[in-house]
């Protein structure tokens, strides 16, 4: 399912260099199994692929009943609770003609002009809302989330938009949980040992899959057989090479990891893996810092900085093996552009030769590259991807010697936030807060 090459990091590292902290990796594995390392009480992700096997009947009517009565279903959420859902969507939804209602999510940004161009979007269009937060509080879905309610119960009225609403959120507290259960909204568990950005494989992610028709069971089955084949505790477990490998590359000044995709539909499970490692690692003054490209696009725009700027990043490449589906490059009889030379060859061969150019190349000019082959992709692929990810996360993090599932960083610019909008117990910070704006604008 999923192969990992480390042929072009040798020029970088060696052998010896990856196995040195194997035993190390082994300790950190076994602590997080027995659920006797940080964070412990967030690992409940390592189970969801037999857990959520109970919840999937009430979860694909829900969803078949949103979708019937829906032209657009608006999935609210931030961070964790949207990005492995767009991800798979991204990925598995046919580019342009797609079936079912159309997924829309809103509520990880504060752009005012996109909420007043969907609300525009909605007038001629019935729709429902999945809204994902385990709180409620959190500003940007929240303050979505009041919006596009109004806007439903205006249209059809309190008792049948309570119909159309579906909370996914926590399963005894919170201010969402208090309003589903006033406005009798029904609802799905955020797993309270699941963290966000590890919640693809609960509710969060799989209930607006399953609005969007995408096969929920083989995701499933795609993370359970991940998580058979890499419990074991060798270089044979291509977590272990993956990790180990980065691990080096950092301790060898690597400092930065892109995530390099060759297919445009991977661009959102960079997204989805850009967020799980920079909030899983990002701390204490340790950890990659996680960007990504899509190439050949990229090479574009990036290309010359990767082959030339400062030598401080490596590339991880994502490489789809068997597209989906296949075009051809056409002939023609002028040959003006001088391409005949590749008439009847396909995108995916012509892509496959860039890519290992672009390998070659960059190897070359001190960037290497570690490639992670994915046979192909389909629903059992990218649940076994996430697994795969979320397993190498988890133990990259131990391997640092940091929290791979708190994000104490993320709390500071929203107490600076809530204390420059005037929320009730934030009036000390806030006043401070405007003094040192006001000298920084003298």
């Amino acid at each position: 399912m999923i192969n990992v090459r480390l042929e072009h990091v040798y020029s970088t590292i060696s052998q010896d260099d990856i196995a040195s902290n194997l035993q190390s990796l082994k300790r950190c594995h076994t602590l997080l199994e027995r659920g006797e390392g940080k964070g412990s009480e967030f690992t409940g992700w390592l189970t969801l692929h037999r857990r959520m096997r109970s919840d999937l009947h009430a979860l694909k009517t829900t969803a078949k009943r949103l979708a019937d009565q829906s032209d657009v279903v608006l999935v609210i959420g931030i961070g964790g609770s949207y990005l492995g859902a767009k991800a798979a969507l991204e990925a598995l939804r046919p580019y342009f003609s797609r079936k079912g209602p159309e997924i829309i999510f809103v509520g990880h940004h504060l752009s005012g002009e996109y909420m007043e161009d969907l609300r525009d979007y909605l007038e001629d269009k019935s729709f429902s809302i999945n809204v994902i937060s385990k709180s409620g509080t959190t500003t940007e879905p929240a303050v979505a989330f009041r919006t596009f309610k109004t806007l439903l119960e205006k249209r059809y009225g309190t008792k049948e938009a309570a119909k159309r609403i579906v909370a996914t959120t926590d399963k005894e507290k919170g201010a969402l949980r208090a309003l589903s259960d006033a406005k009798g909204y029904e609802t799905f568990e955020v797993p309270d040992d699941v963290g966000g950005r590890y919640s693809v494989l609960s509710a969060v992610g799989l209930l607006p899959l399953a609005i969007a028709g995408i096969d929920v069971d083989a995701m499933l089955q795609g993370a359970e057989e991940a998580a058979k084949r890499y419990k074991e505790q060798s270089m044979q477990n291509p977590v272990y090479q993956y990790v180990l490998a980065r691990h080096a590359l950092y301790e060898k000044g690597k400092k930065i990891e892109m995530f390099i995709h060759y297919e445009p539909k991977l661009h959102y499970l960079a997204e989805w893996w850009k967020q799980l490692f920079g909030e899983s690692e990002g701390k204490g003054g340790k950890g990659l810092f996680v960007a990504n490209a899509g190439f050949t696009t990229d090479l574009h725009s990036l290309g010359q900085y990767i082959q030339d700027g400062e030598r401080h990043l490596f590339e991880t490449v994502v490489n789809i093996q068997k597209p989906t589906r296949e075009h051809e490059v056409d002939i023609d009889e002028d040959d003006l552009d001088g391409l005949n030379y590749l008439s009847g060859r396909t995108f995916a061969d012509i892509n496959q030769k860039a890519m290992e150019a672009t390998l070659l190349a960059h190897e070359d000019g001190g960037a290497p590259n570690i490639v992670i082959d994915v046979e192909k992709l389909d629903a059992y692929a990218m649940g076994h991807l996430f697994y795969f990810y979320e397993l190498s996360c988890a133990l990259s993090g131990y391997l640092l010697g940091v929290n791979p599932f708190d994000q104490p960083g993320v709390e500071a610019y929203k107490k600076n936030m809530f204390a420059l909008l005037e929320r009730p117990g934030f009036e000390k910070l806030g006043n401070r807060l405007k003094e040192r704006i006001k000298k920084k604008t003298r």
